[in-house]
């Protein structure tokens, strides 16, 4: 179970950004919270998310990108594992 914290909040960014990625926050018109620049390593999120609309937008996306596992450190692995989990969990659920 996912905790809506700043601290979790913390883990959930540093995933993409040990992988090499940008994560930015920005005013636009973003109908599901994101956007994703794959040829930049760039994911452009809503600002006026609140803590909770951040961490379930980048447990949404984290699945997404092209993340090397051997660059994340030991509580990021964790994380990412776990994640990804219960993306392929919901994914089963939707089939």
């Amino acid at each position: 179970m996912i905790k809506y914290t700043q601290n979790t909040l913390d883990k959930l960014e540093a995933i993409p950004e040990q992988c090499g990625y940008i994560l930015r926050y920005e005013r636009g018109n973003f109908q599901s919270g994101y956007c994703i620049l794959d040829d930049r390593k760039v994911v452009v999120l809503n600002k006026f998310l609140q803590i909770e609309g951040r961490i379930n937008t980048l447990i949404e996306i984290i699945p997404q990108l092209n993340i090397e596992v051997a660059l994340l450190d030991d509580n990021s692995k964790k994380l990412f594992a776990e994640i990804s989990e219960n993306s392929e969990r919901k994914s089963e659920e939707s089939e």
